[in-house]
Parts: structure tokens; sequence; C-alpha cells
């Protein structure tokens, strides 16, 4: 079993080389890892750093093309059986794999989404309007979809490769429009889909968090459009 790890990074050098070190860290018997770094553009010396990392793959954006660009890049160059998507911002943790896996390695998911609203592992208290954003947006898409999901917008998806396979080359989400679209297709697919609890220490914006209110409107028109015209 192979499972690629696929880090979208933008302007992350603070946090990717601590964050690639934890992901080689991540013990996972009978798992092959494949770490794939998609740098999107950076301009502060993420791309130098990568360059002097041993063990990972990775391909450079010339062109900024949003969280949901690189991760469609990531999607059509990963080997692996299974393909997990990770943040580069440390906000959640790699130590979690196994956790994440298990319902696929059972052979009872195709798709595991990791939810920061359920289960009681450790969660930083921050920004109240993100919480209630996140609820709504994923209430919103869970009436499109049929989905019960706690958390649409979670960064950790895994995708059994043939579940990422369906869709890839369809994805057109540049930037956090990816997150309803992938959620979507996984709908429209009938896959079998899990969550599990997971913890989550998120950032600041002073601390170089990039979403923000102007994102969370464009996710209402994209679970609209995703679900209803795609």
């Amino acid at each position: 079993m192979k499972l690629s790890i696929i880090i979208p990074a933008y302007n992350e050098k603070l946090t990717i080389k601590e964050l690639i070190s934890q992901v080689q860290a991540v013990s996972l018997p009978q798992v092959e890892k494949e770490i794939l770094v998609i740098d999107d553009g950076s301009t502060d010396g993420t791309r130098d750093i990568l360059k002097n990392i041993k063990g990972i793959r990775y391909i450079f954006h010339e062109k900024n093309q949003g969280k949901g660009g690189a991760i469609k890049t990531g999607f059509q160059n990963a080997t692996g059986d299974i393909l997990l998507i990770q943040d580069a911002d440390l906000e959640y943790d790699p130590s979690e794999y196994d956790r994440l896996l298990a319902p696929m390695l059972s052979g009872h998911a195709d798709v595991v989404y990791g939810s920061r609203f359920i289960g009681s592992e450790p969660h930083r208290v921050l920004y109240i309007w993100h919480y209630m954003a996140n609820k709504f947006l994923t209430a919103l898409s869970n009436i499109f979809t049929g989905l019960n999901l706690s958390d649409m917008e979670t960064c950790y998806k895994a995708f059994r490769r043939e579940v990422a396979d369906s869709f890839k080359n369809k994805l057109v989400s540049k930037k956090f429009g990816i997150e309803p679209e992938l959620t979507a297709y996984v709908a429209k697919g009938k896959w079998r889909v899990y969550e599990i609890g997971i913890s989550y220490y998120g950032r600041t914006y002073e601390e170089g968090k990039k979403i923000n209110w102007k994102d969370g409107l464009a996710a209402m028109w994209h679970i609209v459009r995703f679900n209803v015209f795609k």
C-alpha cells in the first residue's frame, strides 16, 4: 500500500521544513509514503527550502494558481493507492494519519474526512465567525449533496486512487472553492464516506492564515455551482 501525501504550499517558509519533518517522522506499518509538495508560486524563499529537503518530490507552479490548482496538480502527479491532502501551515497534525487511514485500510471507506468538530482531540479556540461560517457552509453543502458531514471545509481529506481518478482532470477551482468541489464529486460518485475526529492547531492572521470572508462568500456560490450546474 502506498500513501501519497499532497502538500499545497504558498509562501510557507516559516513552517514548511517543520511540517515535512513531521510527515517524514510518521510511522505507518506496511504503508509506503510519497511526499509530494506543490509550491504554488511562492516568493518568500519556500522553494529554496524545498530544494534542500531530501526524500520528497516537489513541483513548482510558475504562477500562483490557488489551493485548488495546487491540489489538482498533486492529484494528477501522485502515484499512491491513497491520496491525502496536508496543509503546510502546521494547523493539522500528521501523527493522526493512522486514524485517518484506518477506515480505508479496514476496507470500509473510499473517502475519509478529518473533522475538527467531532471527537475529544485538542482544538485551538479562535474566531467565532470562522466557526459559524464553517458550520453554515457545511450545512449548505449537505443540503445539496445529501451527506451529513460535520466539517466540509477541513483540509484532511483522503481518497482511494479510484475516487481521485474519477474527477482529478475535471477540477476547476483555483482557490478555496476546491473544498465544496471535491465534496460534490464525492457525493455524486456514491462513494463510501467516513469522518474521524482530529485535532486542530489553528493560526491567526498575524501568524499567516490566508482564508478570509470573501472566500466564505465565494464558497456559497461554489456549493451551488458544483452541485447543480456541474
